[in-house]
């Protein structure tokens, strides 16, 4: 299991192979003895004794990689024809584009959509802007805003580096909630630079996310934004990631009998994710919350917040429920785990510990990162926040997304399936009413419109 949480390249290759049960057999014996695990197998080609296939294989390391492909040239009834790196090749020319929403095949057709029949719309939107909202994308369009100091697991590597990420968020916008997404990449570390960036942008858009930018700018970043636009302002590292571990921690908790409110929760790792998973717990309800945090300047501030200072040993003594977003590979050690504790080892791809470590050294319930993902809630969270108009995203909002994804999850997993439009849709419909609910809106006259 632990060479498996280690995977973190996919290669697909093209091989030729008897058609016989014992050559398929031996060929997907081998991989696993090299670490690997199959993802897609797709047929190309089939013959009277042999078929191609193309088989797409997730390696622990181009060396693992290049040592399983040794050993297939060497097996009798399988030859390799030839590998290819599926993900660059997913990402060549990049993984978004701008199309059009309606056809230009004549010049009637152009003279509606520019010049001259723009101009009407124009003059309508000039005499009263609220209508930019009806005649334009801009109430369907959401900012991607990094400037590439945390990206990923891979830190601080620049926004142009970190574009595949963007591209990425904004793909799933559109797939999953239909949503206009627009990386925005700011050369920049000054908060200032980029508070400043966005303002002057924002018209563009319904709402602003940001994205990968570390911690602590990343807190001075939003707070000042989210009060100086009245547009929704979203820190998803912070805010998405808080969202779905509450949603697993609200199922954990009616599996497990456990009172979540009531419970003792420490937060190792006090920086974007921890803050925002400390927050919103705060705002659920959770009144004890134990953190630690090597940095003094994250522990002052979770202080400062109504958060119990401590350090990794006093978390894993005091709490009942330890959410671990450190970065740090095998930080928790199973003597430290208390029995019945419930265990959340966030870091991807390798967690604080092993889940079956944490469970056999007496965990009542052990969890990794992989299912903790924010794309679980940042595509209907911020999808609800433009139907509603809202001028902010608040935490009601941000509850009510997490009790609609744990409604969903089902018997055997904690967070539903994050490719499930349902689930998007439904998150949209509450936190939507839970913008109205709470009047974070923009209040429209109709007969202006």
């Amino acid at each position: 299991m632990k060479h498996e949480a280690k995977a973190r390249i996919i290669k697909r290759v093209r091989i030729r192979i008897g058609d016989v049960p014992e050559c398929l057999g031996r060929f997907a014996m081998l991989v696993g003895e090299h670490g690997g695990r199959f993802g897609q197998i797709s047929t190309v080609q089939i013959g009277k004794k042999v078929k191609i296939r193309d088989v797409d294989i997730h390696a622990p390391d181009e060396i693992a990689f290049d040592r399983l492909c040794d050993a297939i040239r060497k097996m009798e009834g399988v030859d390799l024809l030839g590998t290819t790196d599926v993900v660059l090749e997913t990402h060549r020319h990049g993984k978004i584009q701008v199309t059009g929403r309606v056809p230009v095949e004549t010049i009637d057709d152009l003279s509606i959509v520019y010049t001259p029949g723009v101009a009407s719309v124009c003059t309508k939107i000039h005499a009263n802007p609220e209508l930019a909202m009806e005649y334009t994308s801009i109430q369907n369009n959401v900012a991607i805003v990094t400037n590439g100091t945390a990206i990923l697991g891979l830190g601080d590597i620049g926004p142009v580096a970190g574009m595949p990420v963007m591209e990425g968020k904004a793909l799933l916008f559109r797939v999953l909630a239909g949503i206009n997404g627009y990386p925005i990449l700011i050369d920049s570390k000054d908060p200032e630079v980029i508070i400043q960036t966005v303002r002057a942008i924002a018209p563009t858009f319904g709402a602003i996310k940001l994205e990968d930018i570390r911690a602590p700018e990343c807190f001075e970043i939003e707070e000042r934004l989210d009060a100086a636009l009245d547009i929704p302002v979203m820190h998803d590292d912070q805010h998405g990631t808080a969202v779905v571990v509450l949603a697993a921690l609200l199922n954990i908790a009616s599996s497990t009998y456990i009172n979540l409110k009531r419970s003792a929760v420490g937060i190792v790792g006090l920086g974007a994710a921890g803050n925002g998973i400390f927050r919103l717990l705060r705002a659920y309800g959770v009144e004890e919350v134990y953190g630690a945090d090597i940095n003094a300047a994250m522990t002052s501030r979770f202080e400062s917040q109504g958060g119990i200072p401590t350090d990794l040993a006093g978390v894993m003594e005091k709490s009942k429920i330890v959410v671990a977003t450190t970065g740090v590979p095998g930080l928790i050690k199973p003597e430290m785990v208390r029995p019945k504790q419930v265990i959340l080892a966030l870091s991807n791809p390798n967690p604080e510990i092993d889940p079956d470590e944490a469970v056999e050294a007496g965990a009542l319930f052990a969890m990794d990162g992989k299912s903790v993902n924010n794309a679980m809630a940042f595509p209907g969270i911020f999808k609800g926040a433009l139907r509603a108009r809202a001028t902010r995203i608040n935490d009601a909002m941000k509850i009510a997304a997490a009790k609609k994804i744990a409604e969903f999850a089902g018997e055997s997993d904690l967070v539903p399936n994050i490719l499930d439009k349902r689930v998007h849709e439904a998150v949209a419909e509450a936190v939507e009413r839970a913008a109205f609910k709470t009047g974070v809106i923009r209040f429209v006259d109709s007969a202006e419109v």
